[in-house]
């Protein structure tokens, strides 16, 4: 089962899926060679249903040409097919005998020498990944000049060339800009076809395509190929340049939102851990402030109670010397009525009486 699977958009304009079928055309008898899972034409019995006919086989064993009749094409396409390929020239050159006259045949293929496997190299490294321009399943690799080598060398001239596009630093290679000088960068970036991701093609049989000389040789394929469009790269370039920037000013505002948020955390947490001690401090004080409420309660009905015997006692007091005033009063006044010496005489019997009881106070 093949490990590429998709969906073609047509309004994707930056997929090899939609430039091959841009350069099929309609109407045409198509042999889809390598079809996947039948998004172009799937996999064996998931293609069928797309398919008027289906042959399972390994081209790195079989002739391709004894598989189906000669001249029955219009169109053959190797979608991503000949990198897989022990033999891509022996291939395609037995595809020729399946062409009908006038036919084209449309190939899309990896180009190695993309600018994310040069910056992989210079930081020393290729790595194999399931898929994509290092897929452990190539077994051959091809720049711009070896794939019009082995087109050359089967007899094919392209008559149209595409490329998809996509940044050095931006693939499923990883590449650390970041560990290269920045003016390594830019540099395999200008550098031409660095940044063709894929080249997509189609070509026909040299002199099908007029291109034959007058000395009847077959002219140079690079004589009649049009130039990869390296506008669309440099406008993606710029592009991905300008999400860059607002990339790195989007991370930035984030940064400080993020350290804004940072902050007012730990202010949040000092001001509740304030708050917790200040409870804390209220609680006591709550305490302290009932007790002494308490103390207060007892010292009042203490100092009430000792007002009240105070009270008593001064009035105890006055009611006493009230007394003494008027048992003096009457004293006087016998003494007065009755005379000194008479007095001494009546009283003369009380005061050993008086001088016991002035000796037990004592």
């Amino acid at each position: 089962m093949s490990v590429y699977q998709a969906t073609v958009d047509p309004a994707e304009r930056n997929t090899s899926h939609t430039m091959m079928l841009e350069l099929v055309g309609g109407n045409k008898a198509v042999l889809d060679v390598g079809c996947a899972s039948g998004y172009l034409a799937g996999d064996a019995e998931k293609a069928r249903p797309f398919l008027k006919d289906l042959v399972v086989a390994d081209l790195n064993v079989v002739d391709l040409a004894e598989q189906f009749p000669a001249h029955g094409f219009d169109v053959i396409v190797f979608g991503d097919v000949l990198e897989h390929l022990l033999y891509p020239v022996s291939v395609l050159r037995s595809s020729l005998t399946l062409l009908r006259p006038g036919g084209t045949i449309v190939i899309s293929i990896p180009n190695v020498a993309h600018g994310a496997v040069r910056l992989s190299l210079l930081q020393g490294n290729w790595d194999y990944s399931a898929t994509g321009l290092l897929d452990r399943t190539h077994i051959r690799f091809f720049t711009f000049d070896t794939l019009l080598a082995m087109l050359e060398e089967v007899g094919l001239s392209v008559v149209e060339l595409r490329s998809t596009v996509a940044d050095p630093l931006g693939t499923e290679i990883a590449v650390d800009g970041s560990d290269l000088p920045s003016t390594a960068v830019d540099w395999v970036r200008h550098q031409a076809h660095a940044q063709a991701y894929q080249f997509v093609l189609a070509a026909k049989v040299a002199a099908d395509n007029g291109a034959v000389a007058e000395d009847g040789s077959i002219r140079h394929a690079r004589d009649v190929l049009p130039a990869v469009p390296l506008e669309p790269v440099h406008d993606i370039h710029t592009e991905v340049a300008e999400l860059r920037t607002q990339l790195a000013q989007l991370t930035g505002l984030l940064a400080q939102e993020q350290e804004r948020v940072r902050v007012l955390r730990r202010q949040v947490l000092t001001s509740r851990d304030h708050a917790i001690g200040t409870e804390a401090q209220l609680g006591r004080l709550r305490a302290e402030i009932g007790k002494a409420q308490a103390q207060t309660a007892a010292a009042v009905a203490d100092a009430h109670y000792a007002h009240t015997e105070l009270a008593k006692s001064i009035k105890d007091s006055q009611q006493a010397h009230a007394l003494l005033a008027e048992q003096h009063w009457v004293r006087h006044r016998l003494a007065v009525s009755v005379g000194p010496r008479a007095w001494r005489m009546m009283t003369a019997p009380l005061r050993p009486i008086r001088r016991v009881l002035m000796g037990s106070k004592g």
